[in-house]
Order: C-alpha cells, then structure tokens, then sequence
C-alpha cells in the first residue's frame, strides 16, 4: 500500500462508517437517512451518492433551502449519475444556486460552464466526496484523489472518462521489428515518427490510438511518448528526471481534466497533465518539475519508411488483444467536429477541432493552423526573440520547426526534403537542417494538437496570424 493510499484511508473509512454507500444502480437500497440532515455539507454530500430515491430527494431539498452555491460541483456531478426522472429537479436546483437558468439538465454544458466560474468554490472536504464517488467506480481511483491531495487545478472539473485505472493499457518498453517486416501497415498509415541518437522509432496511430502511452528508451533517451486521442495530441517527453531517481514511467489514470488525459506517474500516482508535462494532483505536485519537451513528427508511413528505410516500428504483436485496424478505436471521433467530453473554449478564431502545430519551447510557445501548410509550405517566422522556420505538409500532417538563424528559407521541388536559403541547398532532417557545408541549424520541439487543447492550456501563446512567409 502506498503512502498516498494510506493517507486517504482514515477519513475515508469514517465516512463508509457514516453509512456512505455507492452510485445509483451500483447497489441495493435500504441505507438509513438521519430524521434531521446535519449542517454539515460534507457529511450530508454522501447522501447524494445513495440507491435510495427519498434520500436523494431529501437531500437535494436540503441544499435548495440552504442555498450555498459551494454544493454546484457536487451536483454536477451528479447530474451525470442520476436517474432521467430525477434530473429536472436537479437542475432546477443548479439553477437556483447559480443564477443561470439556459442550461436545463445538460451536463456537457454545466461542466463548460462550471470551467468558466471559477468564484464558485466547492464545500471544504470535496476532494473526499470525489475520492467516494470515483472509488464506487474503481477503488483505485482513490490513490488519486484523496482527503488533503496537494493540486494545482480545480478538482471539480476532473472527470471520469469512462475507463479504469489502465484501463487504457501503456505499452511498457515494447517489441519492434524491421521496417521491413511490418507487413501489417500500408503506405498512407500515420505514425509518430522519433530519431533520438542515431535511433530512429515509428509508433503508428493504429496501435498507439489503443494505448495512448509507450513507455520507451530510444537512442539511449528514456521518453514517454504521451497520446491524448480527445485532445489530438502526442507528445514525446523526456522521463529521466534529475530529481528523481529512476525514470518516471507513466500510465493512463482514467480521468480526464478539460477533455485532456490526466496520466499517472507509478511511483506516487500523482496526476499529470498530459499536455503540459507537469504533476497537478498528488505527491509531486508543487515539486517544480516540468517534463521536456522533444521533436516528433506525424507522417505517413511511406514518407518516414522512405526517410529512414532502417527504422524500426511497433510489432503488432503487443500482448494485447486488440483490433489495430486503422481507425478502429477513435475514427469515428477523429472524423467528427464533436467532442466526446465537454470543455470551455474562450478564443473561438478557429474551430474547437481544428488541427493546428504547437511549438513547445518555455516561454516561446506558438501555433501554426496545419491548414496553413495546404500543399506544403516554407513559413519563416519568429517565436518570441527566436527567429524560426516551420516546414510543413498538411496532406500528411507533417510538420518540423528549426532554428533559422536569421536566414530566410523558401521551397525547392515538389517534395519538401530540401529548403534553399540564399540559392544553399539544405536538408531537411529530424534532428537539424544540414548544409553542404556541415552547419546544422538545430530542431525545435512540437506537435498536432486540436485547437481547443491549446486553447485551454497555452492560450495565452502566440498564434500565426498568415502574415508571414
């Protein structure tokens, strides 16, 4: 049992000897309500977790005449579990405590609008009602959030989107074969594509859309190449960490905040936000560390397999049963302008799922449309004081920045392997632009993400404006 786990356990057992019982539909009916509810918001929450109709009416009376608007998150919450029959009295009291009255007992719309009032506070003691109400779902779930966790995000608007603990299974340091050898891919496959020292790695989407977590040394480098499928998003970090002791390895928590996958380090199970490399719930949280960032590239398999004709990729033999056929797992929600969780989007100058590039350098972020790259494109520009070329193809959704040094680079060919700069030929390689000469101008980090991801996370960031050339 984890040190984490153990803190949680007492007040947790406290209240399971209150009476506290599970989910709707989760158990039978027949726990005990006291005559008169205490004024206690906390004890009284468990109440709204109960199999008994008249007890989860009796208490959601008793916050509609309290009138404390630190009991919303809660009933959003709620809002998602309850019977069909019971959420219009809900909502009517969301309503009351809030002022706004638009929304009905639409959850999707209550958590977007939740992410946006930050003022409303929820009771003291809510990150124990969460640890009952995801615990009743898993039990593990409760290493993740418990009574005093340290975070530095809203707890009420992490969500459980729809799967376990794993349940989203990481791929621990995998099998590869020869490009050669992978028969099981066709030409126009993506994949995320890595060359780390020498050592070049292709993840196709087809497996990686299964597994959203490769755990992986390559090129000596331990990394983890971190897939958020809702938000569109992989993005390979580095894991040796200088303070800590072993690499971090990483797994999929099964929560989500602003329909972005909250991953878990397996050393202290604190949460981590899979966009932005940091822990945000739990033990590490405050701790400083930030993950870094490295190049890697979305391809097609033909392109990367003609590239880097001695790469290794994934074998498809992952120890899983799976069905990896391409699309198999999120077509239909990658083909689609929906989202499948609900989140708040403040800059709307683009779609909420439009792909754009992110560069991912602290302090110098910025996003590019990868419609901006339509039959490829040379685009110099600058990112903050760092003057940039970004060198893209959205036909295959590639993109690569690199450091321009001032110069200025423009298109040569009809295929993008080579930029010209002052009637120079470069080539255009993962880890650098290379002169004939022997001048490198280095990589820079990024990847593909849906707008409304960066919008949530690096909002604040520069974004092209077309201007440039």
């Amino acid at each position: 049992m984890s040190y984490v786990y153990r803190r949680s356990l007492l007040p947790l057992l406290a209240l399971l000897a209150l009476g506290v019982l599970s989910l709707p539909l989760a158990a039978a009916e027949g726990s005990s309500l006291p005559d008169e509810l205490t004024d206690d918001p906390l004890l009284n929450s468990r109440f709204l977790l109960s199999n008994s109709k008249i007890e989860r009416r009796q208490v959601l009376r008793w916050i509609k005449k309290r009138g404390d608007p630190d009991m919303v998150a809660a009933l959003i919450y709620m809002l998602r579990y309850w019977r069909p029959e019971e959420r219009e009295d809900l909502a009517k009291t969301l309503q009351r405590l809030t002022g706004h009255r638009t929304i009905g007992d639409d959850w999707f719309r209550w958590v977007a609008w939740q992410q946006t009032h930050p003022e409303i506070v929820p009771f003291e003691g809510f990150a124990l009602f969460q640890s009952l109400l995801f615990g009743s779902i898993d039990p593990e779930f409760r290493q993740f959030i418990y009574h005093d966790a340290p975070h530095e995000i809203r707890l009420e608007e992490i969500l459980w989107g729809g799967v376990g603990k794993d349940g989203i299974p990481a791929l621990n340091y995998p099998k590869f074969i020869d490009a050669a050898d992978a028969g099981y891919l066709v030409d126009d496959d993506p994949v995320f594509g890595v060359l780390i020292n020498g050592d070049a790695r292709a993840y196709p989407y087809r497996i990686m859309d299964w597994h959203e977590m490769a755990n992986d040394v390559v090129g000596g480098v331990s990394v983890a190449l971190a897939y958020c499928t809702l938000c569109g998003s992989a993005i390979l970090y580095r894991t040796d960490v200088a303070s800590q002791p072993q690499p971090i390895v990483f797994g999929s928590s099964g929560f989500l905040y602003r329909s972005n996958k909250l991953m878990y380090d397996h050393s202290t199970n604190s949460l981590w936000n899979q966009f932005t490399g940091r822990p945000v719930v739990g033990e590490l949280t405050g701790s400083g560390i930030e993950l870094e960032v490295l190049p890697l590239v979305t391809t097609s398999w033909e392109k990367w397999r003609e590239k880097h004709p001695t790469s290794k990729v994934l074998d498809v033999d992952t120890g899983f049963d799976r069905t990896y056929k391409k699309g198999a797992a999120y077509g239909r929600y990658f083909a689609s302008s929906k989202l499948m969780f609900p989140v708040a989007v403040s800059n709307k100058s683009l779609k909420t799922k439009q792909e754009i590039f992110a560069l991912r350098i602290t302090g110098a972020e910025k996003a590019w449309p990868l419609s901006a790259f339509k039959n490829g494109r040379v685009i110099n520009d600058r990112a903050g004081v760092i003057a940039l070329v970004v060198i893209g193809d959205a036909d295959t959704r590639s993109v690569r920045a690199y450091r321009s040094g001032g110069r200025s680079f423009q298109r040569v060919g009809d295929d993008l392997d080579e930029v010209s700069s002052e009637a120079v030929l470069w080539r255009v390689e993962e880890d650098a632009l290379h002169s004939p000469g022997g001048e490198t101008l280095a990589r820079l980090p990024g990847h593909l993400a849906y707008w409304f991801a960066w919008d949530n996370y690096l909002g604040n960031a520069e974004v092209f404006d077309g201007d440039n050339q």
